[in-house]
């Protein structure tokens, strides 16, 4: 009885909607009886059986409210109404005032059946209050952003200027650069915390002639957003190395570690790296978000028929499926969703990752630890004495690891892997670099994906317009047909005026069909092989898939040339 008071209509209307399996929803209701504060839906998204979108529409048709939209920018004027205490503490996000005299304030709340709260809301600010819903996580996110924390980053900076904690080549500094109080710490701390916010995936803090520059990298592209006095570097740079246990007194040695950190609720890992250049040491912080939901297949991007295709790939008994592409590509996104398809409670699924970026319910995932002799060749021999269904290699890198996984799929084991390689045919000549015989990879290779990212049009700001000539010839050569009708984002405030919002995925499928493996075995060239997986295997070429987005108003021909074209 109390099991089933814990799920409550959220969790019955889950199962109704199929959103859920009931073993996922009997998982989240063990785990609530652990934390009984927590909100079953709540709990269903960080365990990754449901996405946060999924359980905003859910509690939209609950409550019958509105859902707010993720990303949608909070007006200044209903931000100054909440104080941002009372915000945090109650997860009340307010979005914008409303009616003729902005006399009702638009709130966003997991609650919005929560007439007391609401009450009070209009007792406060004197306007009536017209609520939206979404999660928690995703409030908890947005009042973060709507309260602005970086521009605390200034008054840090005074003080740390007051405190006269310059930074200097003096190995005393960073002593005292790195004690708990210092502003410095409070610095770093707050540029991680708005990078999650900003949906960064790297932190970039680069010693310039007259500056600390800082930047964030978003859908893929770097952006300034915020400069520090140049005397900053050093002890910026000794409170990171703590953080990662490297070497504070070392300075010019390359330090490469890692850290985690609780951002708002969330497990955050973020991979150091550290090196010097002229002006001082350069930081770059990547940024692994341990919250983040994994996607299904058909939440990639993928376009339908090549989703229908891929899917029988992935429940294959043995065989390998590798996904190819530069760093940045979402390689690993690809592979997870993948094994997000699969039974995780009746086969063993065990992983090997360095790092490991997505915490995974119900399988074994084994984090690589080069000092300790744990590569992914060692590794990965151990874990086929763990009697694995299948194995996730995170990346094949090397000649051993190559031979081991190649093994593992001819004898009886479900390998999926990454390898950087340009597309597909690509990616089985790496395996052929690496050392590993063809009439081994030939038999053991069942598909490759190779992917990119392209980043998306904004939705906010999308307006026609008129390619240049060259971009015009080129998608008329690639795609066979004239278009008049193109979009792109002309750059708002919801894209920090790119033009683009979030990324989508692109995607080349082959799959070994036997005439391929024969041609593989016959030691065909990489030419041969790709002109026939177009003509008999169906294979898209990769620009050609990407220009598909074009079609469909997803992305610009010119985001195309710059991370696709020249591998399509």
């Amino acid at each position: 009885m109390a099991r089933r008071q814990a799920s409550g209509p959220i969790g019955e209307l889950l199962l109704k909607r199929k959103l859920v399996r009931r073993e996922e929803l009997d998982a989240a209701l063990a785990h609530q009886a652990q934390s009984p504060g927590n909100r079953i839906g709540e709990i269903l998204v960080e365990l990754g059986y449901l996405q946060p979108s999924q359980l905003t529409r859910t509690l939209a048709e609950l409550y019958g409210v509105p859902a707010y939209e993720v990303g949608t920018r909070c007006e200044p004027d209903a931000v100054a109404l909440i104080p941002k205490d009372f915000a945090e503490d109650q997860l009340l996000l307010p979005v914008r005032l409303d009616g003729d005299a902005g006399d009702v304030i638009v709130v966003a709340t997991p609650r919005p059946d929560d007439t007391e709260l609401l009450a009070f809301v209009t007792e406060r600010t004197g306007k009536t209050v017209s609520p939206l819903v979404a999660s928690e996580a995703v409030v908890r996110r947005a009042i973060g952003e709507a309260y602005q924390t970086l521009h605390a980053v200034e008054q840090h900076v005074a003080a740390y200027r007051t405190t006269a904690i310059a930074a200097t080549t003096d190995d005393s500094t960073s002593i005292s650069a790195v004690t708990e109080d210092a502003p410095v710490v409070r610095i770093a701390n707050i540029l991680v915390t708005e990078a999650l916010r900003e949906r960064a995936s790297d932190v970039h803090i680069e010693p310039q002639p007259d500056r600390l520059r800082i930047r964030y990298r978003v859908d893929g592209t770097l952006r300034d957003v915020q400069d520090l006095p140049l005397e900053m570097g050093p002890a910026l740079a000794s409170r990171i190395k703590v953080m990662a246990d490297l070497d504070i007194i070392e300075r010019h040695r390359s330090q490469d570690g890692q850290m985690t950190l609780e951002v708002e609720g969330r497990q955050v890992d973020i991979r150091v790296a550290i090196t010097e250049s002229i002006w001082g040491e350069k930081v770059v912080l990547r940024v692994l978000d341990r919250g983040k939901s994994v996607l299904g297949v058909g939440q990639l991007g993928m376009p339908d028929e090549l989703v229908s295709q891929y899917l029988p790939v992935v429940h294959i008994p043995f065989g390998m499926v590798c996904v190819a592409g530069p760093t940045g590509a979402g390689k690993t996104t690809t592979l997870y969703a993948s094994l997000n398809e699969l039974d995780r409670f009746e086969r063993n699924i065990t992983t090997i990752e360095d790092p490991v970026e997505y915490i995974f319910p119900d399988i074994t995932q084994i984090q690589i630890h080069k000092a300790y002799g744990r590569d992914f060749a060692h590794g990965l021999r151990a874990l086929l004495r763990q009697d694995p269904d299948v194995i996730l290699v995170g990346e094949v890198r090397d000649t051993e690891t190559a031979e081991i996984a190649t093994q593992a799929a001819l004898t009886g084991h479900a390998v999926f892997c990454s390898v950087h390689a340009t597309d597909s045919v690509a990616a089985l000549f790496r395996f052929l670099d690496m050392g590993v015989p063809n009439y081994l990879i030939a038999p053991a290779m069942e598909a490759i994906v190779a992917q990119r990212l392209v980043r998306r049009i904004c939705h906010v700001c999308a307006v026609e317009y008129v390619p240049s000539a060259d971009e015009l010839a080129l998608y008329e050569k690639v795609t066979g047909v004239r278009r008049e009708e193109f979009w792109h984002g002309t750059g708002c405030t919801h894209c920090h005026g790119t033009g683009y919002y979030e990324r989508i995925g692109v995607y080349e499928f082959l799959r070994l069909d036997d005439e391929i493996k024969e041609l593989i075995v016959r030691g065909a060239t990489a030419a041969e092989l790709r002109d026939a997986a177009v003509k008999t295997s169906g294979m898209v070429p990769l620009g050609q898939a990407a220009m598909a987005k074009v079609t469909t108003n997803e992305t610009t021909i010119s985001e195309v040339i710059r991370t696709v074209y020249a591998a399509g």
